[in-house]
């Protein structure tokens, strides 16, 4: 399994230093609320199609 540390990142001058998807503007918090809401990860994946199955479970793991 590859580490969080390579999918969750964390940069204070983006997104206010939340944990973000591998860089990107997606915080880990975005996610969690959409499997929140009931969305399936194949949903996520098509609504966030710059996202990868991999980063969703990275986010789950880190929320764990």
């Amino acid at each position: 399994m590859e580490p969080l540390q390579k999918r969750i990142t964390t940069n204070p001058r983006q997104c206010g230093g939340r944990p973000c998807i591998r860089g990107m503007r997606i915080r880990v918090a975005d996610v969690l609320q959409l499997f929140a809401a009931g969305l399936t990860a194949e949903q996520i994946l098509t609504e966030m199609p710059d996202l990868e199955a991999a980063d969703l479970q990275a986010a789950l793991q880190y929320a764990a």
